[in-house]
């Protein structure tokens, strides 16, 4: 049984569904719309401990089970939104925000970063098309005919495509009008639907039987593996001969450790101290990634084993 809870600290769309509750339940404070940010700091802890106090409960500012079932009556958090949570604040992406050919990637974009290489934008707005049509339209305006037009052509030409329209000295940055339009998809209800369903389906799945077969049975070990799936495209065969030769005894926290340092040591030479950063985050729980500093307990995530 988990016993995950969400404190200060955690950021990204639980944050909001915490804020969201508190709101309806009339305990918001200041700005609303500044107060459902999706950061859980000082005032969301407020709010928490204002609405515990209302109800009988423990003053604590931390949205645990009884807490969550006063804010919604929607079940808590399941361990793949939890984990997709952490990996989209490492991320650095919300649902709608689009980056450029920073990595040869052609348009990087979506609450995972999603690809234009992978094909996977391609498909998330073809599928999205095709549930409501006439969205590419709404959210692109003009530019819908240039989109449907790339999308046709080969996946090299798309990402030169990608490529001459980005800038900036690492090539991050896109058009103004087509970051406008990637936020305005990224915010339909029904993109967000299709994003998460891809996230889980092709991530979170692969990551879960990668754990099982690494060993990893805690909700740091799903959430580790989960992350090396969306950034590293899964566990090379190193990672897999490395955990068949520890010993049957060796306690997972170091298991996790070990499989962090083998996939940062997989990663291109200039990212290893970002992925190294990254994963033992999340093999111990606790640590700093691109300057923020992340305790994985207020985000829901810990040692119980993994449901």
């Amino acid at each position: 049984m988990s016993t995950s809870c969400f404190s200060r600290g955690c950021k990204g769309m639980i944050a909001k569904r915490i804020q969201a509750g508190l709101q309806r339940q009339g305990f918001a404070v200041g700005d609303l719309l500044k107060f459902a940010d999706g950061d859980f700091g000082g005032k969301t802890h407020a709010a928490v401990q204002a609405l515990q106090g209302a109800r009988g409960l423990p003053a604590t500012g931390i949205v645990d089970a009884p807490t969550w079932q006063q804010l919604t009556p929607e079940p808590m958090p399941s361990l793949f939104e939890r984990c997709l949570q952490v990996t989209a604040a490492f991320e650095g992406h919300g649902f709608g925000l689009a980056k450029g050919n920073f990595d040869g990637a052609g348009i990087t974009w979506g609450v995972i970063g999603f690809t234009l290489s992978n094909r996977e934008i391609q498909v998330l707005l073809a599928t999205a098309e095709v549930q409501s049509p006439g969205i590419l339209a709404r959210c692109m305006g003009a530019l819908t005919a240039e989109w449907r037009a790339v999308t046709v052509l080969t996946l090299t030409q798309q990402v030169a495509w990608a490529h001459a329209m980005s800038s900036g000295s690492s090539r991050q940055s896109l058009p103004a009008v087509w970051l406008l339009a990637f936020e305005k998809l990224g915010n339909e209800e029904v993109v967000k639907r299709f994003q998460m369903q891809r996230a889980y389906g092709r991530y979170f799945v692969p990551s879960a039987a990668s754990a099982a077969t690494l060993g990893l049975a805690s909700e740091l070990g799903i959430a580790l593996a989960f992350d090396v799936h969306v950034q590293n495209g899964g566990f090379k065969p190193d990672a897999f001969t490395l955990a068949a030769a520890l010993p049957a005894a060796t306690p997972e926290a170091v298991r996790r450790q070990k499989l962090a340092a083998c996939a940062a040591g997989s990663a291109r030479p200039q990212y290893r101290a970002d992925v190294l950063s990254r994963k033992n985050t999340l093999a111990t729980g606790q640590g700093g990634v691109h300057g923020g500093s992340y305790t994985l307990s207020a985000w829901g995530l810990g040692e119980d084993a993994a449901a």
